[in-house]
Order: structure tokens, then sequence, then C-alpha cells
């Protein structure tokens, strides 16, 4: 089974990562907003919601937010904060059956884990075909460069009385890490592994998905892409209108 289907809907995950808050999510979609300039109601999808962040502060501001993603066990915990949106388990590789949305989003890095290299362009192709014309996408991943400059190869940390130790490693062209979890008299081990995507690749997909690339910041706070120093590579793309 694919490893995110292991790890994604685990309380572990949620406490590993629960330092990305809804601050932080906050940041994200203040920016989006301000960017796009969303009237209240128009319909927003979001690629790979998880638990709902970025979707409750979407909903909050008024959008029709529709959130999709493999984790049932994700979307409970979203349907439950989120009352204001729907949330569909849906495989991001394929389009969002139904009218097209004004708005899509991918957020924090929902590419690269699969095997096939194909699958991304598969994301991209079905974001841009489930996109209205004239309709904006933004995707959001990490900078491949910066990450592996500043990788950590070992780190342990014990949250709410959960220990982890998190190794951290590049092979074969993927960034990959173990999280072992020892919960009492319980062990767990998980993996995450990501195709070191650069954001030249990623512009191509896109591009080659039939969006036109309208710029390339790091994020939350929107500054100009800087491939040795941003953190984030978020890129803004738009669907030509027809006609």
């Amino acid at each position: 089974m694919d490893w995110y289907k292991d790890w994604f809907g685990t309380r572990y995950y949620a406490l590993l990562y629960g330092h990305r808050d809804q601050d932080d999510a906050a940041r994200w979609v203040r920016a989006i907003l301000e960017r796009w300039g969303p009237r209240p109601g128009e319909r927003l999808l979001d690629l790979a919601c998880g638990r709902g962040r970025h979707a409750l502060h979407f909903a909050n501001a008024g959008l029709d937010v529709t959130g999709v993603d493999l984790s049932e066990e994700s979307l409970v915990e979203a349907r439950s904060t989120v009352p204001l949106a729907q949330f569909r388990v849906h495989d991001i590789r394929e389009p969002y059956p139904g009218p097209a949305f004004p708005y899509i989003t991918c957020l924090f890095t929902s590419l690269g884990y699969t095997t096939d290299p194909a699958d991304d362009l598969r994301v991209l192709q079905a974001a841009s075909d489930s996109l209205a014309p004239g309709g904006r996408f933004v995707l959001d991943v990490m900078n491949t460069d910066h990450v592996l400059a500043h990788l950590i190869p070992v780190e342990e940390r014990t949250i709410d009385g959960v220990h982890f130790l998190v190794e951290r490693w590049y092979e074969d062209g993927s960034i990959r890490k173990r999280i072992q979890v020892t919960d009492g008299g319980a062990h767990h081990t998980y993996e995450e592994r990501l195709r070191a995507l650069r954001p030249g690749d990623l512009t191509a997909m896109v591009i080659r998905a039939g969006l036109q690339v309208e710029d390339t910041t790091d994020g939350p706070v929107l500054e100009p892409f800087d491939p040795g120093r941003s953190q984030r590579f978020v890129l803004w793309a738009g669907k030509p209108p027809v006609g």
C-alpha cells in the first residue's frame, strides 16, 4: 500500500505536524484571498485538504468550499470542524466531477508521493480540467534545494507523551523520512517518501497541463521566489479564458 495511505490518517501524523496550526493556515488563506479577491459565495476546490486547516478559513471568508482528500480519517475531523464546507474522498489525480471551479488550491506539498512521476502531471492536468476558463490555481510545495541544503538527519521529539524518532535522507531522487513512534508500550514505524521535484519541473508540468504561470513566490508571506533562500515554492497560474 502507498505510504501516505497508512500515515496521514493517524493521530501520530496530527501530533507530529501539529505546529502547522490554524495561525499558519490563516496566513496562507489571507495571502491567497488578497491576491485573488474572490467574492463571497464563489466556489473553491481545496485539493488534498487533509483535516481542513485551510478550508476552515476559506469557508469563514464566505467562499463555497469543497475539500477533497484520500484519507477518510482526516475528512471525519474536517467535517466536524468545518461544517460550512463540503468534504469528499477523492483521488486528486482525477478531475473532480461536476461544474468547474473558479478557484483551486493545492497546498502543503501534495505532489511527488507516488513511485510514478507521471502521477504529478496527472494531478496538474486534473486540476486544469476542473478549473473554469479564466479561473485561478495556486500550487504550494517545498523548495527542494533548500530542504536538501538544510536536511536534519536525525531528530527526536516527545509530544503529549509520544516519542518520535525521525530520520531523514536523500536516495534515488527522493527525500526519505522514517518516523519511529513509541507510545507507551506500543511501537510503530511510518515512512514518508517525496520525489525531489524542482521548480523548473513543476513549472513545465503546469504549462503542459494547459495553465499559464502568473507568478512564483515564497509563502505564506508572498515574497518573490529565491531558489537559494525560499523555503516554499508557490506557483500562481490561471486558465486562459475562452475566445
